[in-house]
């Protein structure tokens, strides 16, 4: 994959996680920057939001995760999308998984290259089997 299809994913990925959010009825923001660590904020009222990492893959294969933290971070969630290796086809609707951060850093691996992380597509298929479309963890302020 080219590096523009990647950076194209990605921001694909965000904007159709913000739309989806918009579906909801959400006030859901896009946080601008290239090394971000949160891709959009999802306001509930004064004093009361969470936060969302978009991860995606373009194909059937495991997510690549920034070096993890050693605690959670509390309201974050991280939105993981595949496209299930059809990016390219706009009829196809990628499948993803609304996971709270506490239940995504344990399944954090470190990866055979120096700093390289990863998320597998085995243990979120088989872990967070509740996960897979559960955008209503998003509705809840608390």
């Amino acid at each position: 994959m080219s590096n523009s299809k990647g950076y194209n994913s990605n921001l694909a990925s965000e904007f159709y996680v913000l739309s989806m959010l918009y579906r909801l009825g959400l006030d859901a923001n896009l946080t601008l920057g290239n090394k971000k660590s949160v891709d959009i904020t999802v306001v509930h009222g004064p004093g009361s939001a969470v936060t969302v990492d978009v991860k995606a893959v373009v194909g059937k294969t495991d997510w690549l995760m920034g070096t993890p933290l050693t605690k959670p971070k509390p309201k974050h969630f991280v939105v993981l999308v595949s496209y299930e290796g059809r990016f390219e086809d706009p009829s196809n609707a990628p499948r993803c998984w609304v996971v709270p951060h506490a239940e995504l850093l344990p399944r954090i691996k470190a990866g055979g290259k120096k700093g390289l992380h990863y998320l597998s597509r085995k243990a979120v298929k088989e872990e967070l089997l509740g996960r897979e479309g559960a955008w209503e963890l998003l509705r809840q302020p608390d």
